[in-house]
């Protein structure tokens, strides 16, 4: 008995499921077409890059839903975070993310660096007090500095921006599918239009 009840709970979900998997998202409403699509970084998998900035509270408030979507993330999927250095004060913090990246702490400091702008009203923008909150995470002034700095840096915004203007982005967050599609928002529907565009690129193959 305990079985058949099991058996129908599971199969309940699973209807539940696939019935949020069949929405009918509308382009134009719940997402955006973009006229001209950009190539994604590894052929033969399904891109999501999401552009952001760290001190945009909508990409703060977007930021708990995208890691839930993370934790179940298809594996035909190659998910890519993107800081928006569209302006000087966002290039700032695209720096900083890049050197994060090029420093093994990105990991370590993402969350935290979001929390310590929305929730401890920290002023984490320019070079001189990111590295200090690098110092944090075992990362030496200097060390940061050089790396925010260097050339390798300097070509990841470049690129950041080129995508940027393709893409024709007004605003962070954006979410962008495949090259093809951008869906923008902070709850938890993004997540919802991300999946379903997945599956429809899926589809599409």
């Amino acid at each position: 008995m305990k079985k058949l009840i099991l058996s129908g709970v599971a199969a309940a979900v699973m209807s539940f499921t696939s019935a949020a998997m069949a929405a009918n998202f509308v382009a134009g409403k719940d997402y955006t077409v973009v006229a001209n699509p950009i190539k994604v970084d590894v052929p033969g998998k399904i891109e999501v890059r999401e552009f952001f900035w760290y001190g945009c509270p909508h990409c703060f408030k977007l930021e708990p839903h995208m890691q839930a979507w993370l934790k179940k993330i298809p594996k035909d999927v190659n998910f890519l975070r993107t800081p928006a250095a569209m302006n000087p004060v966002w290039e700032m913090g695209a720096r900083g993310y890049y050197t994060s990246e090029a420093l093994g702490v990105r990991r370590k400091t993402h969350l935290p660096l979001f929390h310590a702008i929305h929730e401890g009203n920290k002023q984490i923008f320019d070079q001189k007090s990111q590295a200090q909150f690098f110092t944090k995470y075992g990362i030496p002034e200097a060390k940061f500095n050089s790396t925010f700095n260097s050339f390798a840096i300097t070509a990841k915004v470049s690129q950041s921006n080129k995508l940027a203007a393709q893409l024709q982005l007004t605003g962070v967050p954006a979410v962008v599918v495949n090259g093809k599609y951008i869906v923008q928002g902070e709850d938890a529907k993004v997540t919802q239009v991300i999946s379903y565009l997945v599956e429809k690129e899926r589809k599409a193959k």
